[in-house]
């Protein structure tokens, strides 16, 4: 007992690699639906890259919630990988997080909600929505090349989307959410409808507050 630490692989020789995945698999599992996705990311890397090869429905069980949880602190899987596993049902899905498209997010997940309900990630895949959402709103920011953006234009992009019901307060408020949970650093100016960002790190990267 002394000194045995089994999270993260750090674990004396008693216990067999099988016992250190099954045990990160689990304990990453436990991290993922606590909302610790650095802590779920580090387990269940350590249960995917142990595996033995052959084992390819255990590795594909552990790629079913790494995935997720890799793309929750912005770490986008490759396409390759989702063929090879037979993941395709994460092939919209990764690309509405990349292109900000809310309305193919949307789709994807209800399109293969039994699958996703079923790998009980449901959840966690509503939290790629914010995700979705900061990748729509950078990309606006880019292309206006300016730190103080109109919130009109967010919910033009939003109501393009598919999104027709959002308004100008949704938006704005959707906007103040964003920032005060990390996602983008700046503030909104009220009374000029206009949000204002910051001129260093407008977008922190996602693993850094996540």
């Amino acid at each position: 007992s002394s000194g045995i630490n089994a999270e993260y692989g750090d674990i004396k020789d008693e216990f067999s690699i099988a016992d250190r995945v099954t045990y990160n698999y689990f304990i990453g599992m436990r991290h993922m639906f606590k909302n610790e996705f650095k802590g779920a990311d580090k387990c269940l890397s350590f249960a995917f890259n142990n595996c033995l090869r052959t084992s390819t429905s255990n590795k594909r069980k552990i790629l079913i919630c790494l995935i997720p949880v890799k793309m929750t602190l912005g770490i986008m899987p490759k396409v390759a990988i989702l063929k090879q596993y037979n993941l395709q049902e994460f092939e919209g899905v990764v690309e509405a997080v990349k292109c900000g498209n809310i309305k193919l997010l949307n789709d994807t997940i209800e399109k293969n909600a039994a699958f996703f309900i079923r790998a009980g990630i449901y959840l966690i895949l509503e939290k790629l929505k914010v995700i979705t959402l900061r990748n729509l709103f950078k990309k606006i920011y880019l292309i206006t090349g300016t730190f103080q953006i109109d919130v009109a234009r967010f919910q033009v992009a939003l109501n393009w989307l598919g999104l027709e019901d959002v308004d100008s307060d949704e938006t704005e408020c959707i906007l103040a959410n964003m920032i005060n949970d990390g996602y983008i650093k700046g503030y909104i100016s009220e009374q000029h409808k206009k949000i204002v960002v910051s001129k260093v790190t407008a977008f922190p990267k996602l693993s850094s507050f996540l």
